[in-house]
């Protein structure tokens, strides 16, 4: 008989990792009784998130099985692996793991609970050589709770006289049951006293141990097969104490797996029915997709949908790693609101954009990432995440989900994410890609068509002089974006014919500087030789953004001179099509080698680029080039279906799992890739761009608007104005500006003009001064009846 200590030694264990990125399923009950979501990859259950969609709280959940002659094998490690979900749109998962050495197979049915917050595993073992009983088969369980893996504590215990094992962390319990008897059960230290190492070194669970406190532990116990019962159900409950945890395992088992899986596929089926029929014959990836986008919803706060339930590279991220993917990104989630709502789902479209009212920060703006309960992860300002809720009201209001009063619940967030974007933008702290500030096109295209989409509703809702201002400013930084990204290296241009083209970004200086022919863009992520290229060097996809949201027409020469360049630069054919990178010299992925990103690397290619260009060719009038990309971006996906953020471009490394053209380590499944594939497949059907607004086509490439003006700022302060321009002065207190053309020998007073954003303006006429001239101002500063200790001085340009 096995001994039974009391502690565990070796505690607090190994340093805590997380796992593979790379998942082959994710799923959910859609229940709201269920809060709990589970992932797969290499045949076994990884991350578990509960209670809610951000808490990951276990590492991984697998079999190991012991034989004859000191056999052991590790079902991820060793076994080739299948798996499917049972039906199209329903991510219920049949898993099949076959030893490398044919000596077993394990089938696996895998859903969760729609009851109760338990993940359910249905496990058949086959002994393909011997018998069932030559072999014994022990379930090996991480506990993370919750999104650590140090300062867990486990320990055996009984509920009901039915033998568990049970862990808690951070105020979070889990308990692991089993439909037969567990045999032997410890719990140990992860890399010292674990049961993995003992059936390893041992073959035995000798001694056993009662409890494991505060480290990075593990659970093990063996499952209860014999030559007549080889199928088992292996419940894992969470709760808020170890006895509800329990109590839910307990049920679970009592209720029965077919039961459960009934109740799981009624949901999913039920949900999917309500969508827009986009399915492609004999294909199965829009209903794969729409339940990526669902897999990700949290289930006690509507609107919240977190990026990938992966943690990027997670098996060399420890526990400084607490947020991982299975955050929220305002853009990710307006991109993701799109996806639902292409597909029909506009309910969980306008959810979303409640979530966006209700976390909205105080200044107009959202945080660059945040927990469900709205609370900032990173702290950097992305001028597009404030300016992407406000395209998301003007979308569903301009179809017919968001009129009436329920359009005026927005308006306070409209008005105040556009009143930000004004007094901020165009440059911004960080783009897209997170990491460079300045002048992008992406983020310009998206804060331009923003302040135009503010402008209709705020006309929509009889402000007419705020929607005046708005379209102003778009018009004022619209005429100028060229300006600011649009240049070229003479010896590229002439080896490429064309003039110029946009770059990624330019740097974050004043309106009336910032240019792209000059300087230079760091490039995160890379040694210390490539950390810095020139700025008009380094090209992206991004500039496709300025068709994309209605800004530049598809066959704008400047439009298609880029795209030349960046296909030539960025662009990389794979066995399934061509793909694009971010931009030149990203170093976000594995470095060459294929060992995981650690700070530097080399980045790889992007599916969801391929989504957009494709949009591009849909709006240049190449429906065919986008149905070809389309296929590509299918094929990109993982043999289950999921679209990866990045793809491995080079020759095969076995060792690290990559292979050219398929999934990398990066994240898989992205959201945000399989929204834009929904959209892509709503757009193809639809004939034009689904998310295109139409105020910037209307405006910039049918009418070609010019601006009249620029804006003086306190953070933007003008040296110089074209000549026929008016110069606005936008400030953020009231005054009265005491101003000159002519120095001083004789002055103006004008009193500034509240705006409704919190700004007060003033337009100073100097449309009609000669180039040469130049407008002296300061300001008395009404609240406190004081003079500026400064003078400005703005020069007026010649054409």
């Amino acid at each position: 008989m096995n001994t039974l200590l009391d502690f565990a030694p070796g505690g607090p264990g190994i340093p805590a990792r997380w796992t593979s990125s790379a998942k082959s399923g994710v799923g959910t009950a859609l229940s709201a009784a269920s809060p709990v979501w589970f992932t797969l990859s290499h045949g076994i259950l990884n991350e578990v998130y509960y209670p809610r969609v951000d808490s990951a709280c276990i590492r991984d959940f697998g079999l190991l099985i012991v034989g004859p002659n000191g056999y052991f094998s590790e079902e991820k490690r060793d076994c080739a692996t299948v798996t499917q979900q049972n039906e199209a749109g329903v991510p219920a998962f049949h898993v099949v793991n076959t030893s490398a050495d044919g000596r077993y197979r394990i089938d696996k049915q895998v859903i969760s609970d729609p009851s109760r917050p338990t993940v359910l595993q249905r496990i058949t073992f086959t002994a393909l050589v011997g018998k069932p009983s030559d072999y014994r088969v022990y379930a090996l369980l991480a506990p993370h709770l919750v999104n650590a893996g140090m300062a867990n504590s486990a320990w055996i215990g009984e509920q009901r006289d039915v033998p568990l094992l049970f862990a808690s962390g951070r105020s979070r319990y889990l308990a692991l049951g089993c439909s037969l008897p567990l045999r032997e059960r410890s719990v140990g230290f992860v890399g010292q006293s674990d049961g993995y190492q003992q059936l390893l070194r041992d073959g035995v669970i000798d001694p056993q141990y009662q409890r494991a406190d505060d480290g990075n532990i593990a659970l093990v116990g063996e499952i209860g097969f014999s030559e007549g019962n080889t199928t088992a159900i292996l419940a894992l409950g969470f709760g808020q104490s170890e006895t509800e945890a329990g109590a839910h395992v307990l049920a679970s088992l009592r209720d029965g797996f077919d039961g459960a899986s009934q109740a799981y596929t009624t949901n999913w089926q039920t949900w999917q029915q309500g969508l827009r029929p986009l399915d492609r014959e004999g294909g199965r990836a829009y209903r794969v997709s729409t339940a990526v986008l669902a897999s990700h919803r949290a289930a006690d706060r509507p609107g919240a949908v977190v990026a990938s339930l992966s943690i990027p590279w997670g098996a060399s991220k420890g526990d400084d790693d607490l947020g991982g993917y299975h955050l929220i990104w305002p853009r990710d989630l307006v991109e993701t609101a799109g996806g639902f709502l292409a597909a029909g789902d506009d309910r969980e479209a306008l959810a979303i954009l409640q979530y966006l009212r209700e976390v909205q920060l105080a200044s107009g703006r959202w945080p660059q990432n945040l927990w469900l309960d709205g609370r900032p992860y990173w702290h950097g300002v992305q001028m597009d995440e404030c300016a992407f809720p406000i395209l998301l009201t003007d979308l569903l209001h301009r179809r017919d989900h968001l009129t009436g009063t329920l359009l005026d619940r927005f308006m306070p967030m409209v008005r105040r994410a556009a009143g930000y974007i004004i007094a901020n933008g165009p440059a911004t702290s960080q783009d897209r890609w997170e990491e460079d500030g300045g002048y992008s096109p992406f983020t310009l295209a998206v804060e331009i068509a923003a302040l135009l989409a503010a402008a209709d509703l705020l006309e929509h809702r009889n402000d007419a002089a705020a929607a005046e201002l708005l379209r102003q400013t778009a018009d004022c930084w619209n005429e100028q974006i060229e300006d600011w990204t649009y240049a070229g290296d003479p010896d590229l241009c002439a080896e490429m014919g064309v003039a110029g083209y946009y770059v990624r970004i330019s740097g974050n200086d004043i309106t009336d500087v910032a240019g792209a022919a000059e300087g230079r863009t760091p490039i995160r992520n890379q040694v210390t030789d490539k950390s810095w290229l020139p700025t008009r060097n380094v090209l992206s996809p991004d500039a496709l953004a300025l068709v994309r949201f209605g800004l530049r027409a598809p066959h704008d020469p400047r439009i298609l001179d880029t795209i030349k360049v960046i296909d030539r630069t960025l662009k990389v054919d794979l066995p399934q099509g061509p793909l694009w990178y971010r931009y030149t010299g990203d170093g976000y992925g594995e470095n060459p080698d294929g060992s995981p990103f650690d700070g530097i690397g080399q980045g790889r290619a992007w599916p969801l680029l391929a989504g957009e260009r494709a949009h591009y060719e849909l709006a240049a009038g190449r429906p065919e080039a986008a149905e070809k990309l389309l296929a590509t971006i299918e094929a990109s996906a993982s043999g289950e279906g999921l679209l990866p953020e990045q793809v491995w471009d080079s020759a095969d490394v076995p060792a690290h799992e990559l292979f050219l053209g398929r999934p990398s380590g990066s994240a898989m499944p992205l959201v945000w890739a399989h929204a834009e594939h929904i959209k892509l497949l709503r757009s193809l059907a639809d004939g034009t761009v689904f998310d295109m607004p139409p105020q910037t086509v209307a405006r910039y490439v049918t009418q070609q608007t010019p601006s009249t003006l620029r804006i003086w700022r306190n953070n933007n302060q003008l040296s110089k104005i074209p000549q026929g321009k008016m110069l606005r002065l936008q400030l953020e207190r009231s005054a009265r500006v005491h101003w000159s053309v002519d120095g001083w020998q004789s002055a103006t007073d004008t009193p500034t003009l509240e705006t409704g954003f919190g700004l007060h303006v003033v337009d100073l006429d100097t449309s009609t001064l000669e180039a040469g001239c130049a407008v002296v101002f300061t300001f008395l500063w009404l609240g406190d009846a004081r003079w500026d200790d400064a003078k400005f001085t703005v020069q007026v340009m010649g054409k």
